[in-house]
């Protein structure tokens, strides 16, 4: 039996961010990780500057910089045919919005928040602590593990991911299947056959299908992410989004395309789902943070990212709370506090990354020719689409640079510039 202020569950990066920010405005956590280890599943990230700025703020940024690459753009590529698009500067969106845009290994900044997080005397990491029972008692919480530990605490946040258990405290609900599966690979870069400049993140988009590629690690490794719409999971098969209908769904892309798609790995897939947008995150002393809030579907790059955000706001809204018994009152004001700022904020990008994917995806003739026309004939200047996302843009930022070659100068449409997942 321990008794702390709060205890998270899930030592993913949300849930070590939050603890780590939390900590340090001098609130007592515990953070109960359920496998052997603190460790991430997959390989690149990508974090916009919306995040990035927030963790130059808490003394993180520093760290994984060494590890990371930050690319000079994002290039939108079409799959079959091989052409060009367009493409958004990321070095100037970096004077735009005061932060870089970077991409790394998602265990390079899990290693980086575990680090952090175990220097601070606040915080305590526990592995092998699966969580299997929640009891709201009004002024505490009991959590309840497979190992047969018992551990109370003022507040339970709930960043135990898609498959969460302490959503369930909050909704009776279940992950939305899209139908899509993702294969993932980061290898040496000297092992793959690279057909674009090691300092773009580029995607390829096709016809129910796309394909992400960008370095990480300082450039020594690269990564990529195929996705594709699986046909076996339309026609109701358990086993669906095989190795064998990945090679089938890419075989009549262009050359750069087919060429990534044996360097996959193929003994773990990754059945893309997310969540429908809530309301509310909170009910009594349990919350939630993440996934396990708002898991959305990787089209604007911004899972790992708002789940550090979370971290942030809650930290925040807690952070006057004090050191002893917490009243239950200004625990509400604080949840409310901290759902005020979150909740709305999460479920735009969730329900924006579900249509990136529709438009990223078209697979009939007419709206992939009006899909491309309108990514070439965008301005590669014009932010006005991430804007909402990556900002606040700083002073001075408003106007864009001088447009590029001739016939950039037409303003974006909704389907030029979303950023691509990892």
């Amino acid at each position: 039996m321990s008794t702390d202020q709060v205890i998270i569950a899930g030592g993913g990066i949300g849930g070590l961010g939050a603890a780590l920010m939390l900590a340090r405005k001098g609130v007592r956590v515990t953070v109960l990780e359920r496998a052997p280890e603190f460790a991430e599943v997959g390989a690149g990230l990508q974090l916009a500057p919306n995040i990035t700025r927030m963790l130059d703020e808490v003394g993180v940024l520093e760290k994984i910089l060494p590890l990371s690459v930050q690319p000079k753009r994002l290039v939108f590529m079409n799959a079959v045919t091989g052409e060009k698009l367009t493409h958004l500067d990321l070095l100037d969106a970096r004077e735009r919005y005061g932060a870089p845009y970077i991409v790394l290994h998602r265990s390079d900044l899990l290693d980086a928040l575990r680090d952090a997080a175990e220097a601070e005397p606040n915080v305590v990491l526990r592995t092998n602590h699966e969580v299997t029972e929640v009891e709201d008692a009004g002024e505490h919480v009991v959590v309840r593990c497979a190992n047969g530990s018992e551990l109370t605490g003022q507040l339970l946040v709930g960043a135990d991911g898609l498959h969460s258990v302490v959503r369930r405290e909050i909704v009776e609900d279940e992950p939305v299947p899209s139908g899509y599966v993702a294969y993932r690979g980061a290898v040496p870069v000297e092992d793959v056959d690279r057909r674009m400049d090691m300092d773009d993140v580029v995607v390829w988009m096709g016809p129910g299908l796309h394909l992400v590629q960008y370095p990480v690690r300082a450039g020594k490794l690269y990564n990529q992410v195929a996705v594709f719409r699986s046909q076996e999971f339309l026609e109701g098969k358990e086993d669906w989004g095989t190795p064998e209908e990945l090679d089938r769904t890419y075989s009549g892309m262009c050359e750069a395309v087919r060429v990534a798609i044996p360097s996959l790995g193929r003994i773990k897939r990754w059945p893309m789902a997310d969540r429908e947008p809530l309301d509310t995150w909170t009910k009594g002393r349990v919350t939630l943070l993440g996934d396990a809030a708002h898991a959305m579907l990787q089209y604007l790059a911004q899972g790992a990212g708002q789940s550090l955000l979370d971290g942030s706001a809650i930290s925040t809204a807690l952070s006057g709370l004090g050191e002893g018994e917490w009243v239950s009152d200004d625990v509400d004001r604080a949840l409310a506090a901290y759902e005020s700022e979150r909740v709305a904020a999460a479920g735009h990008v969730q329900s924006t990354a579900r249509v990136w994917g529709d438009i990223w995806h078209v697979d009939s003739h007419v709206p992939m020719i009006l899909r491309d026309e309108a990514f070439r004939r965008r301005d590669v200047y014009d932010y006005h689409l991430v804007d909402w996302l990556y900002g606040p843009v700083r002073d001075g930022a408003d106007d864009a640079p001088p447009a590029g070659p001739a016939g950039d100068h037409v303003p974006a449409e909704p389907t030029s510039a979303a950023p691509a997942h990892a």
